[in-house]
């Protein structure tokens, strides 16, 4: 499940990194402030999703030494796996949206 999960968050954060390159266009000042913003946030919750999953694995490695309660690593590792499912639904609906504005006929 690790790799898989890694794997899922190497591809949200090179989709955020490619994102971020599109925003980065000359625009007007309120559709730039935009899309800074939903960059800044899409950057955010990859970050997020990031931390979650490296604090869940700490606290499963501090359980196997000994040093943590199982209903913590539980919880630890409940909580990453609801943030992971989300970033991913996040990036599926993001590529679903550009799929759908390359159908778009100009």
């Amino acid at each position: 499940m690790v790799i898989g999960a890694l794997t899922a968050l190497d591809m949200l954060s090179t989709a955020h990194s490619a994102f971020s390159t599109v925003t980065q266009k000359p625009t007007p000042d309120a559709e730039s402030a935009a899309a800074t913003s939903f960059a800044e946030a899409l950057g955010k919750a990859t970050t997020e999703t990031v931390n979650s999953m490296q604090s869940a694995e700490k606290l499963s490695v501090a359980a196997l030494q000994g040093g943590a309660d199982m209903r913590e690593v539980v919880d630890a590792v409940m909580e990453a796996e609801q943030t992971l499912k989300a970033a991913i639904t996040i990036r599926d609906k993001i590529v679903q949206s550009y799929l759908e504005i390359s159908r778009m006929a100009i």
